[in-house]
């Protein structure tokens, strides 16, 4: 991982460019105009390596889920450039970006954004319904079993608990076997023991699977299931953990309750 602000004992060497599933140089976004603007995003640079499981973190107002919308190309930048492994986000027209989307990014949401009429399964393979392809059959399976489905593939939403339909909603990400994931507080509906169940998938998505995840959370306790932690404040990356721990993380968010928190 690489970012912008000046390294910690906890960051990682910078690896090659290669290297990243998605990356940001030199990011601004802001809203607003003249003395009305807010400034989410303040000339950021990051990588996120492939086959790593991210989590970005900060205050509320920090960033970080515009960082994240940006990167995915959800929201457009002010300034700066995004890419998607290779391809740049910046450059690309609506139907271009819409396709990248489509084919190289999932997403998992604080809501579970499920159709209610369609069984799980359907709900699992509809993207790529949608998309005209037909899904790698045993690329599905083992995504299904890996998230303790098949029992309940035939069920719609109303008859799974916002567990089941949370890893619904992992599983639909997964099944197009996509580039890079963005999570958006995925547990944020969940209780603990569900969030718990959906953050050790995820995890073992990373490393048995081989897949890429940023999730934006304000819980240490789930910025404990990530290989690495991004901590943002006022726009900026400003640190960085590898191999968190709850108490790690929960201890360096309190520093930006403090004066001067944010160079702690």
């Amino acid at each position: 991982m690489t970012y912008s602000a000046p390294s910690t004992a906890d960051a990682q060497p910078a690896p090659g460019a290669g290297d990243f599933a998605a990356s940001a140089e030199h990011v601004s976004k802001g809203y607003g105009r003249d003395d009305a603007r807010v400034v989410a995003l303040d000339d950021v640079t990051v990588g996120i390596p492939r086959g790593r499981f991210t989590a970005v973190m900060g205050p509320s107002g920090s960033g970080k889920s515009t960082l994240m919308h940006c990167m995915a190309g959800l929201d457009a930048v002010d300034s700066g450039v995004v890419r998607i492994g290779g391809t740049e986000l910046t450059r690309l027209k609506d139907k271009q970006l819409t396709r990248l989307r489509r084919d190289k990014i999932g997403f998992i949401f604080q809501a579970f954004n499920l159709v209610p009429t369609l069984t799980a399964l359907e709900n699992i393979t509809l993207p790529m319904g949608i998309a005209g392809r037909k899904p790698d059959q045993e690329w599905l399976d083992r995504v299904i079993d890996t998230v303790g489905l098949r029992p309940r593939l035939k069920h719609r939403p109303s008859e799974l608990s916002g567990g089941q339909q949370q890893r619904v909603a992992c599983a639909r990400a997964l099944a197009s076997r996509p580039d890079i994931i963005f999570a958006d507080e995925p547990t944020g509906n969940l209780d603990s023991r569900s969030g718990a169940e959906v953050l050790g998938f995820l995890r073992s998505s990373v490393r048995e699977m081989g897949q890429t995840i940023v999730m934006v959370t304000h819980d240490p306790s789930a910025a404990a299931y990530a290989d690495d932690v991004l901590f943002l404040s006022d726009g900026r990356i400003v640190d960085t953990m590898r191999e968190p721990t709850a108490e790690r993380v929960l201890e360096r968010m309190k520093g930006f309750d403090l004066p001067g928190g944010t160079a702690r």
